[in-house]
């Protein structure tokens, strides 16, 4: 209980005494508001599985430019951007629905990661878990720098794009008839998705990124209903899940990437409880 009963020695004087601790409160801080903001269109338009896939999609492309010696952050960036284009692709030439196309993908691209790995038995087992399972505290000026781009790429991509993926999203013959092109729509969404997973694995994994792309947006769908303030709202509780989360891993040395991902899925879990909660109250 030493977080109620010394709140300065539990919340502040960690971040105040450890420079990676709070190079690291910047790395999530920054991921949050790449993964919320995209996130909050993820959940409203139905894309979950899509996220999922794409957040795993990226493995082939690190696991082959770790065994090449190249750089990680670029073969994730092409792994995902192959992932996307094979989505859209099968999307219009195979009469199977969505899901069981970007499954096809899914399995194929982490089979490829797992045989790339398989084949480097004994080497690199450090760095690899790293990639899948992330390694904030030890983000450097250059991991900052790459997150705060890509997060201003979000954002911005997220502002111009904000009327076509509202009408889009809800009514695609409305949009077409106002001019707008959803296909073309939905391939920039999923390219500023691929962005913020590739930008945001160094961080919290590729595996546990989904709970950042997901949680927050989807707790704050239950709070508010307007599309602005939902990223907002998505925004804060996942500042707030992060910050915890770090604390906790520091006080308690768990996976930091692991127990910030979890506080995300605990804040949604409470917040159905009392959602669920109020309406019963209600009726």
């Amino acid at each position: 209980m030493s977080w109620l009963t010394d709140p300065v020695g539990w919340w502040i004087t960690p971040f105040a005494d450890n420079p990676f601790l709070r190079d690291a409160l910047w790395a999530a801080l920054l991921t949050v508001v790449c993964t919320s903001v995209i996130g909050t269109w993820v959940v409203l338009r139905g894309l979950s599985f899509l996220g999922d896939a794409l957040a795993h999609g990226v493995l082939p492309g690190i696991a082959i430019a770790f065994v090449m010696g190249g750089n990680t952050t670029i073969g994730a960036l092409l792994a995902a951007l192959a992932m996307v284009a094979g989505v859209q692709l099968i999307r219009t030439a195979s009469p199977l629905p969505d899901d069981a196309s970007i499954g096809v993908l899914f399995v194929g691209f982490l089979a490829l990661a797992v045989v790339v790995m398989s084949a480097q038995t004994g080497r690199g087992a450090g760095d690899l878990t790293r990639f899948l399972f992330g390694s904030i505290n030890a983000v450097d000026a250059a991991d900052l720098r790459t997150l705060a781009i890509v997060a201003a790429i979000t954002v911005g991509g997220v502002v111009v794009l904000h009327r076509a993926l509202l009408v889009t999203t809800f009514d695609v013959t409305q949009a077409r008839l106002m001019g707008f092109r959803p296909q073309l729509t939905h391939f920039v969404l999923l390219v500023l998705l691929a962005l913020s997973i590739v930008a945001s694995f160094e961080t919290v994994g590729s595996l546990l990124v989904f709970a950042f792309l997901i949680a927050p947006p989807a707790t704050a769908s239950m709070i508010v209903g307007r599309v602005p303030l939902i990223m907002v709202v998505a925004v804060g509780i996942g500042s707030v899940s992060a910050v915890i989360g770090l604390l906790i891993s520091y006080h308690h040395a768990t996976a930091t990437g692991a127990t910030m991902a979890l506080v995300t899925v605990i804040v949604f879990v409470a917040a159905l409880v009392v959602r669920s909660a109020r309406r019963l109250a209600r009726r």
